[in-house]
């Protein structure tokens, strides 16, 4: 019996891994529930689990969730915060940690099981984007297990020699997928028109609305483009990305011989949720079986970077290195909060982000410290930018 804690419970991810456990009751138990805000979800999920602790992101839906659960006579202890949240990323009980928050605010929780030497099933990519060599260092000495769960990588991750899933001299480059999201073909001259809820539906993928606004503009494959680089050690000259509006072949790793290899299937997230959580094993993930004969043609194309300007923002970090890739991330999220809300337009998005990266502070991010702080300025300088913008 495997015991899991589920790090952003509540979301899109959270849905499909517990959808996973529950077909699978004698192999997986859960140990911990983590939410952010969502009281009633999470207590619900808490009267059909029964796990030990639940964690809320403040104190204040920290005790309604208890109240909720007391009064049904559950006893699963709740607490609230970051340090709760390392607690049950930690916990001597835990074997695997499915670290599904999105965001910055995933990343101390993320690496505080990578240090426990967890099993750690990484949905939150930011972890590796903000402190990719952290981060890696920290499975390396602590002896932890790094399963991808995004698509992409874990269709990469199953196309690597099983000997040895890091980047190696016979491999000639990896290759991300992307759909190319709801915009693809809409006439650019229109994109500033954009609604956010246009924005989030999304045409293959049910995602949470800040993963969907990230796709549309194509920066969620620009963060996977730099996750690539730590999972992998393939430089920016050595990832590629095209624009696959199927959502059939995942992703794909080319050979120095001329082989390509891909990993197919039906655009489902508990396919990777499933072969992270049973690795090396492959169990039911829930998933229908993809049937060729009927899915028709595969295409693919090369994206538009004219189009989709915050995948060239991406490579452009990458290859700055440092904090770079930390200062993106932050301001993207404060520039998709503000495009969420109404204040800026879709395509002021990318604007926003340019400017932040203009300015972000050399240095490295070999300590947590400087990534934090590097994180916390850029996104005063978005907060900046957006006020400026606001009053023009």
């Amino acid at each position: 019996m495997r015991r899991i804690t589920v790090l952003g419970a509540t979301g899109s991810i959270g849905d499909s891994t517990l959808d996973v456990i529950k077909r699978h009751p004698e192999r997986y138990a859960v140990h911990a529930l983590t939410a952010h805000r969502q009281v009633d979800k999470l207590a619900a999920l808490c009267r059909e689990f029964r796990p030990a602790h639940a964690v809320m992101g403040t104190a204040e839906a920290a005790a309604a969730l208890q109240a909720l659960l007391r009064a049904d006579g559950i006893k699963t202890e709740v607490g609230y915060g970051e340090a709760a949240l390392e607690a049950v990323a930690t916990d001597a009980a835990v074997d695997a940690v499915m670290a599904a928050i999105v965001g910055a605010a995933g990343l101390r929780p993320s690496l505080a099981a990578a240090r426990a030497g967890k099993r750690v099933l990484l949905a939150n990519k930011e972890a590796l984007v903000m402190s990719g060599r952290i981060f890696m260092d920290a499975v390396r000495e602590h002896g932890a297990t790094l399963l991808p769960i995004d698509s992409e990588h874990n269709a990469i991750f199953q196309c690597l020699p099983a000997d040895d899933p890091r980047y190696r001299a016979g491999v000639a480059k990896v290759v991300l997928t992307a759909s190319g999201g709801p915009f693809r073909t809409r006439d650019p001259d229109s994109l500033h028109d954009i609604t956010p809820d246009e924005a989030c539906a999304h045409p293959n993928w049910v995602m949470g609305r800040k993963i969907s606004v990230d796709s549309a503009t194509m920066m969620n494959k620009g963060l996977e483009v730099i996750e690539a680089h730590w999972l992998f050690g393939a430089p920016a000259e050595r990832i590629e990305v095209l624009i696959h509006p199927q959502s059939i072949v995942h992703s794909m790793v080319s050979y120095a011989d001329g082989s390509v290899l891909a990993q197919l299937g039906n655009p489902d997230m508990r396919t990777p949720i499933a072969y992270g959580m049973a690795y090396p094993e492959r169990i039911d993930a829930g998933v229908s079986p993809l049937n060729l004969a009927t899915a028709g043609a595969l295409s693919f194309e090369t994206p538009d970077l004219v189009r989709f300007p915050c995948l060239g923002l991406a490579f452009d970090a990458l290859r700055a290195g440092g904090l770079a890739p930390a200062v993106l991330n932050a301001a993207n999220e404060v520039a998709v909060e503000a495009f969420l809300q109404g204040r800026i337009r879709f395509t002021d998005i990318a604007r926003v982000v340019a400017g932040v990266l203009e300015r972000a502070p050399g240095g490295n991010a070999d300590t947590l410290e400087a990534v934090l702080s590097a994180d916390q300025d850029a996104r005063r300088r978005a907060g900046e930018l957006l006020e400026n913008r606001s009053s023009c």
